[in-house]
């Protein structure tokens, strides 16, 4: 049996917007199934988001810690940011949201997973980079303006093992954190040169 996700899409008989804000949207569907019934499902949409995973030499992952409204917590994440740049590609994005929140930049690229955060009501998705080679960038490169909660950023190393650790005794919440560092334990047993490369498609 081949385990893999394909494409596939039940026909939508009606669709209203309900909300429509700065970030997100709402919709409601009724979609027809297979068996010919209707259901009625709420969709958010979403632009969808890139992160990286940054490793020093040392195999430190490099975290931010940042606050998050809606569940109330100081979160220790991995550099991320949302893909609302229209033609912009994944990689270029995830280049940029290092550098904006750590004063970073890497040598060497590759995707460590895709990932959809919850495909029962957003579309949002996810690609996770794994960055290592990382350098400073330079003072005079830096023009980067933090606003709202990233003008709070706080950097923390944290070995690889460890932040497996934390994952698994519920120290760390997000779930990109959660996928970016068990995935990236994973792909070093095997030696990180067979991830795809940072450019690679992104499938259905």
């Amino acid at each position: 049996m081949n385990i893999a996700d394909v494409a596939e899409h039940w026909p939508v008989t009606s669709s209203a917007e309900l909300f429509r804000g700065r970030l997100v949207a709402v919709r409601t569907d009724k979609v027809r199934t297979p068996d010919n019934q209707l259901a009625e499902r709420e969709v958010v949409l979403h632009p969808g988001a890139v992160a990286v995973l940054p490793m020093d030499d040392d195999g430190r992952v490099l975290m931010i810690r940042q606050y998050r409204h809606p569940v109330g917590c100081l979160l220790w994440e991995l550099p991320a940011g949302l893909r609302d740049v229209r033609g912009e590609d994944p990689w270029a994005t995830a280049r940029r949201e290092l550098a904006e929140e750590t004063g970073y930049r890497a040598r060497e690229w590759r995707v460590l997973a895709d990932y959809y955060s919850s495909p029962g009501f957003t579309t949002e998705r996810l690609r996770i980079f794994l960055a290592r080679g990382l350098e400073p960038v330079p003072e005079a490169e830096r023009d980067f303006v933090p606003e709202a909660e990233e003008a709070h950023l706080t950097l923390g190393w944290l070995p690889l093992a460890d932040a497996v650790g934390k994952v698994l005794a519920g120290d760390l919440h997000n779930g990109v954190a959660a996928v970016g560092i068990l995935a990236a334990y994973a792909a070093r047993s095997e030696g990180f040169d067979r991830l795809r490369p940072a450019d690679a498609p992104e499938e259905q």
